[in-house]
This record gives structure tokens, sequence and C-alpha cells, in this order.
């Protein structure tokens, strides 16, 4: 399968990254097992987590969804063939959150034991810490890059001009920098990523791996009516999306599709990969069959006029 690079990094990831913050939450265990395992099996290499997955469950701390990666890990001895990425600063409980060196260093201790690994392939800033200096960040990723702890680092929810202010600090200082951001984007939810973000990691050749790449499940199609709210966990959501404009979007992925015999959901997650600034979508299962999903998406091959029908109709 395609690979791509990240960033200027080393790492080399599938079209796809999934999803791991149904891990302990949608997915047990042994749902996640079969999941992970049709994943790898079909060609895929990049698995996305935090220390905060699955926390908000009610008697969740946080932690589920990399402890079952970790178990994972063991059990199939996977652990060279995958890229793990997992992430720091959400709010883990009172008084931990936030970016500052001994909470990084501390956490990411606590999600190696969980992991059952000595090092994470790609460390992330989950939230924004305005509160500490950025350049005390970044240093402290260079520590645990130095140590062989961790291989490179991203930012997930941060501005364009966060970005640039972290990528000055480390040019200044001669650092490491972040090597990808995650922000929420798809086919519906388009005008914040596009409006500076896209073009900046365009320039600085970040790499993009965004979240919600299916809407939590909207841009799938099985969300038509208010009646359908009930499918999933994630169905009073649905509200958000179904209107006017997101049933527009809705006819045009079932036209795309239609022509390629693929589903809704294979379409939206091809036109991300088509999208040049972005390297891989990340995007959840909670059963085997939807992985097949991510292949058709990865295999397909959008046309200029497929493109610009989806574009025109989620304008």
């Amino acid at each position: 399968m395609e690979k791509r690079r990240l960033g200027r990094s080393s790492l080399e990831t599938a079209p796809i990254v999934f999803g791991g913050n149904v891990l302990g939450w949608t997915a047990d265990q042994a749902t996640g097992f079969r999941i992970l395992d049709a994943f790898v099996d079909a060609g895929f290499n990049a698995i996305d987590t935090a220390n905060t997955y699955s926390r908000w469950v009610p008697g969740n701390k946080g932690g589920e969804s990399e402890t079952i990666i970790g178990n994972w890990l063991k059990k199939r001895g996977k652990r060279d063939d995958v890229l793990i990425l997992t992430k720091v600063g959400a709010e883990m409980g009172p008084g931990k959150k936030g970016l500052a060196p001994a909470y990084i260093k501390a956490e990411l201790e606590e999600s190696l034991r969980r992991l059952q690994t000595d090092y994470v392939d790609l460390y992330q800033s989950h939230r924004d810490d305005a509160a500490t200096p950025m350049a005390e960040t970044m240093e402290t990723y260079a520590a645990l890059i130095r140590e062989g702890k961790v291989r490179a680092v991203g930012a997930s929810n941060f501005t364009a001009a966060r970005m640039r202010e972290s990528l000055d600090a480390c040019a200044k200082q001669k650092l490491p920098r972040y090597e990808c951001v995650q922000p929420g984007y798809n086919l519906y939810d388009r005008a914040d990523y596009e409006s500076e973000l896209e073009a900046f990691c365009l320039a600085e050749q970040i790499g993009v791996i965004p979240y919600y790449s299916l809407a939590s499940g909207f841009l799938t199609g099985k969300y038509r009516s208010a009646a359908d709210f009930g499918k999933s966990q994630r169905g009073g959501r649905m509200k958000d999306y179904l209107n006017p404009r997101g049933l527009k979007i809705l006819a045009a992925l079932d036209a795309v599709a239609g022509t390629h015999r693929a589903t809704p959901a294979a379409v939206a997650l091809a036109w991300l990969i088509a999208r040049p600034s972005i390297t891989a979508p990340i995007a959840s299962a909670t059963s085997v069959e939807q992985v097949k999903d991510f292949t058709l998406a990865a295999n397909l091959k959008l046309s200029k006029d497929d493109i610009a029908a989806l574009d025109k109709a989620s304008a």
C-alpha cells in the first residue's frame, strides 16, 4: 500500500490512520483486537490514540485505549510493523493537564507503560497550553527524542498562528519541530482548516492527519433523518449536520459512490486523501466490516469531476 511521509520526519504512514478513541468506549478489547488485526492485515500501519481515551466513559479514568493497544501489541508481536501515535495535554484529572515539562515527561512514562513499549513514533500536544512557554515544551520534546523515547512530535488543535510560533521557537534554538498537526476536518467541516492552517501546512511541509474525518459518522450516510439518531452513541450529534447543506453533501456522496461502486464513507475518506495538504485522515471503526471502507477509500481514485461535485456540494 502507498505510504506517505509525515511532514519532514522519517515516519511513513498508509493513507488512513486508525482512530483509537473508540477503544474502551464503543469497542471493547476483544472487538478492538479484531479491528486492529483487520486494519493491519489490510496494509495500514498507523494507530492514533491519547492518554485521555476514553476518560469520558462512566467508570473509566483515561488510558483505556492505550491499554488495549498495548495488550494487542504484546499478543500479536506487531510493534515493529506499526506506528503508534499518542498525545498529552488534555485533562486527565484535577491539575493534570497542559504541556509543562515535568507533566509531559510523567505522562509519557504512563503511556509507555500502558502501550507496553519503550518508545512512541509520534508524540502529540493534544491541546495548546498558553500558560507554558512554547520553547520549554519543545525543549522537553527534544530531550525525549534524544533519549529515544519519541521519534517525532506533532500538535493537535493548534491554530496556524501558534504553529508558526512553535516553528520559530524551534528554528531559533535548533530544536526538532512539530512535524504534523491534527485539525478537525471533513467534507462538512471545512472552513476552519481551509481558512489559514491549510496554506501554512503546505508552505512549511507540515503533515496533516485530520480527525472527525467522517463527521462523527454523518458522512457514512446512515443518518438520513431524526429517526436514525438512535443507531449509535454518536447519533445525538447528527442534528448539527442534518440540514439542507448536509443533505446536499450526502446526495453528492451517493452519486459519486454509485459511479465507483463504493460507499459514501469510502468516498468521503477518498476526498480527504486526494487533497494535496492531507497526509492521512484519521478514521475509527467499531467493526471489522467498517475497515473495508478504509481499503475502498485507499484504492479509490476520484476524478476531477468527482472532486468538483463534492467541493460544490460542500462549499
